[in-house]
Order: C-alpha cells, then sequence, then structure tokens
C-alpha cells in the first residue's frame, strides 16, 4: 500500500494532476482528479497525503475535475468550476475558493450517488472496534466535537456521512478533511498541536472555513465497525454539561429523518435504522467543552 506523500513529492503531484490525473482512495471509493490549479492539487497533497494512493489501472468511482471558467468572465471575476464525469452539476464557486469547491463536491458525490449505502448526515466515529454517531442539525457543534475526538486518539470515518452497509449493519469509514467554520477554527487550532490546518477561506457560502486532516490512522484503516452509540449533540456557551437518555422511538424519527436515502431504500432502510437503534445508547448532549463532552462520550465506548 502506497500513501500519496511517499510515493512522490508535491511537485510531481501538482503535475500529475494538471496532465493524466492523479488517484486517491477514499475508504471504499477511489477518486480520480485533474486540475491545472496547483493551489489545489498542492492542498491535496498536503491534507491527503497519508491517503492510500489510488490504482490508474482500476475503476474509478469519481472522475472529478476542477477547472477554471474560460471566456470574459476569467478577466474580471475568476471562477472555478466543479465537473464531475464530463458535466457540472452546480453553479462555479469564485477562483479563491477551488478547494472547498472540490471537497464539497465530493461530498455531492458521496451523498448523492452511493447509494448501496443508507446514508446518514452524520460525523462516524470509531473506539475500541465500536461506532459512534453524532447526529446533529448545522451550528450543533458536531464538526468541532467530532474534531476533537480525532485529535484525542479516536478514528474519524467521516464528519459528513455515516455510511452504513445494509447486509452487515456497519459502518464503513469514509475519511475526508473536517471543514470547520468561523469560531470552530480557532477552538481546535487551540486543542492540540496535532491539528493540521489547511488555509482559511473566507465569504465561502458557509463564512470562513478551513479543512482539518483527518489523522493517519483514520485514513488507511478500512475496517468497519458496529453501531455502540448515537449522540445528539448541541453546543450551548457556558452551559453546563449534561448528557440523558433520548426514547428510542424519537430517536429512530431522528435518524431516519437524518439519511439522504432513507425513503430510497425502502424497507432495507427501516430495517437498517431500527438496527442502529436496537443495538446503540441513544444520548441528547448538551456541551460548551470539549473535554467534558468527550469523556461523556468515552462512558458508553469501552
Amino acid at each position: 500500500m502506497a500513501l500519496i506523500a511517499a510515493s512522490q513529492n508535491c511537485e510531481e503531484f501538482a503535475d500529475n494532476a494538471a496532465g493524466k490525473g492523479v488517484y486517491y482512495r477514499v475508504g471504499p471509493f477511489q477518486v480520480h482528479l485533474t486540475t491545472p490549479l496547483r493551489e489545489v492539487s498542492s492542498l491535496v497533497y498536503r491534507l491527503y497525503g497519508d491517503f492510500e494512493q489510488g490504482d490508474p489501472h482500476a475503476v474509478s468511482d469519481f472522475h472529478v475535475s476542477i477547472l477554471p471558467v474560460k471566456g470574459v468572465r476569467r478577466l474580471w471575476r475568476p471562477q472555478a468550476r466543479f465537473v464531475i464525469d464530463g458535466s457540472s452539476p452546480f453553479d462555479p464557486f469564485p477562483l479563491e475558493s477551488a478547494f472547498p469547491l472540490l471537497e464539497w463536491g465530493v461530498n455531492w458525490c458521496i451523498g448523492s450517488r452511493a447509494q448501496q449505502y443508507l446514508v446518514l448526515h452524520s460525523a462516524v466515529l470509531e473506539k475500541n472496534g465500536k461506532a459512534v454517531v453524532l447526529a446533529a442539525e448545522p451550528g450543533s457543534g458536531k464538526s468541532t466535537l467530532a474534531a476533537a475526538l480525532m485529535l484525542s486518539g479516536w478514528r474519524l470515518f467521516s464528519d459528513e456521512f455515516g455510511l452504513m452497509r445494509p447486509q452487515s449493519c456497519e459502518f464503513v469509514p469514509v475519511p475526508r478533511t473536517i471543514a470547520l467554520k468561523n469560531e470552530s477554527i480557532e477552538v481546535i487550532r487551540h486543542y492540540s498541536d496535532r491539528a493540521v490546518l489547511g488555509p482559511e477561506f473566507p465569504k465561502t457560502r458557509k463564512g470562513t472555513v478551513a479543512h482539518l486532516a483527518a489523522s493517519a490512522a483514520s485514513a488507511v484503516d478500512r475496517t468497519p465497525a458496529p453501531p455502540a452509540l448515537v449522540v445528539f449533540p448541541k453546543f450551548a456557551a457556558g452551559a453546563e454539561l449534561r448528557s440523558q437518555p433520548l426514547e428510542k422511538a424519537a430517536a429512530f424519527m431522528k435518524l431516519a429523518g437524518n439519511a439522504f436515502n432513507y425513503a430510497e431504500q425502502g424497507e432495507a432502510g427501516f430495517e437498517v435504522v431500527r438496527n442502529i437503534i436496537d443495538n446503540s445508547e441513544i444520548r441528547l448532549l448538551r456541551f460548551s467543552d470539549l473535554d467534558s463532552a468527550i469523556g461523556a462520550i468515552s462512558e458508553f465506548v469501552h
């Protein structure tokens, strides 16, 4: 198994990205990326250097490109577009936000095309062979908590997608960068000196964004894990830690509503969510301190 950074240097990687493309593995998926934008390829190299290099002779799941928009617009308002299999599914981003566009675009690919899994909009992390699901709405502190857990030694499966394999009822790792927003960037920067953060991108659609690299252990370990704990976290500044159980019927509705493709999965989707709920401790968690929140979560994963 060759890792990206171990098999080539940054300049070689960028040259390949501008030519025939580069290949890297994200969990069960192989990404084939082409881009002439060296600021994009250098960030992929920096933040995905510990990931497994893909095989150019194997079938790639996603053939994606980040390309500058041509024409008159490039002279007064430079933009970049995301291309998947030759088409652009959404509007261009400003050129200076080309890397966030790539990360957002690959998220879109996984969310819309990984229909062999039940796809939860949640973070998933693993410790001691058990998966913990963090399912929450935007602004809940989910990404910040997931980042702190990873930096405390947990294995990151994903910050965006909990991919559950219906046949085995196990979560499949699909680690990528964690997109931290606004105040969370400085929180995580000061939380651990092991945090590898990319540059800040201001004025995106979600405010200022910076990307946290997955830990080396998270990047290459594809071992799945069964669910053991489902947490619905909510950050509240200055609040005392509060962890309480949630009735399973209510948890089922919340988790089913959190799945991108629950309806499309039909009976299989119902059974998968039921299995997650039946085999997991369910907790509501209100927190303001990351270490206290991690301690509360750790009590259920021995």
